[in-house]
């Protein structure tokens, strides 16, 4: 029986697309394991609980302490991207007038949309920031993770 030890062939795997690892939470060095314990992210008591090491590469998920402090940052620049397509969607769709309160119905619901999608667009901003720092690494199984000691 052919192992990966006795330098057998490999079955070549198709490489996860980056949109959707990022999309759905992935480790961002194989893009397989779930950066999170629970997959759904309106379970509001442990939506933000994650692996310490990624189940399928071993890959930390917090690399030194404090590491995603810096996702406010994307997290901010999600929102914003957010809302400035809802408001040109708005204004090409539905238009605004100085004459009545469809800018103030733009804004209740870009707040409720907002308030609504941030448990993901949490997520989301962890795993974008995450994946600035760790690349993605085809031979994931058969090599050993860079920085695995905390500083």
């Amino acid at each position: 029986m052919a192992t990966k030890e006795n330098s057998a062939p490999v079955l070549l795997r198709k490489k996860p697309g980056y949109l959707w690892s990022l999309l759905h939470h992935k480790c961002a060095r194989c893009r397989q394991g779930d950066m999170f314990q629970s997959r759904n992210a309106y379970n509001l008591k442990q939506f933000m609980k994650m692996h310490t090491h990624c189940p399928v590469c071993n890959q930390r998920m917090e690399i030194e302490v404090g590491f995603y402090y810096g996702t406010s940052y994307v997290s901010y620049a999600l929102t914003v991207a957010l809302s400035v397509t809802t408001f040109v969607a708005w204004w090409v769709l539905i238009g605004f007038s100085v004459h009545d309160n469809r800018f103030f119905w733009w804004l209740g619901i870009n707040i409720g949309m907002l308030v609504l999608l941030q448990p993901y667009l949490q997520r989301l901003s962890r795993a974008i920031w995450l994946s600035f720092f760790v690349r993605y690494n085809a031979n994931w199984d058969t090599e050993k993770p860079d920085n695995q000691e905390r500083g």
